[in-house]
């Protein structure tokens, strides 16, 4: 018992450490890709052994403010190009315009799904005499009813959120 112990941790000791490097490759549209291949292509540059690996921008780390008091841009839109207000407020009707187009298509989708449920639901054919059957016909109706019911109150939340 004693020889196997000895000879397991002989072995242990024996093994070698294993050993990766980890690289960080920047391509020019700013996509970040972490590999332990060698890479070929320029904009990759090796991790230090302590450093953390994440994709997540600061890497669990506290970020450093990117603007300055100075710079007149808010952190929250830091490298996002401005717009003037009245090309915003153009996009904003537009917004709306579609998001309603889309609730009036939706509501009449709706209708169309609640007549044709009223329709399978005052159908009863020979071979439904057990109405568990009668309910398996009938739940694809009432799903697209509750599909186009979901949808339209997502819709209404959507424009209640606008500006």
């Amino acid at each position: 018992m004693t020889l196997r112990i000895s000879l397991l941790l002989a072995a242990l000791l024996c093994s070698p450490l294993v050993r990766a490097d980890i690289f960080k490759c920047v391509d020019e549209a700013g996509h970040v890709t972490y590999t332990n291949n060698k890479p070929s292509g320029k904009g990759c540059n090796t991790l230090a052994r302590d450093q953390a690996v994440s994709s997540v921008p600061g890497g669990g780390r506290p970020a450093a403010a990117t603007s300055t008091p100075s710079s007149g841009a808010s952190s929250g839109s830091a490298g996002f190009p401005r717009v003037d207000s009245g090309t915003q407020k153009a996009r904003d009707t537009d917004r709306r315009r579609i998001l309603e187009e889309e609730l009036a298509a939706e509501q009449r989708s709706l209708e169309g799904a609640q007549k044709q449920f009223s329709e399978q639901e005052a159908v009863r054919y020979g071979d439904e005499r057990n109405y568990q059957k009668v309910l398996d016909r009938l739940q694809p109706f009432k799903d697209k009813v509750q599909l186009h019911e979901r949808n339209i109150e997502a819709l209404k939340r959507e424009i209640g959120n606008l500006r």
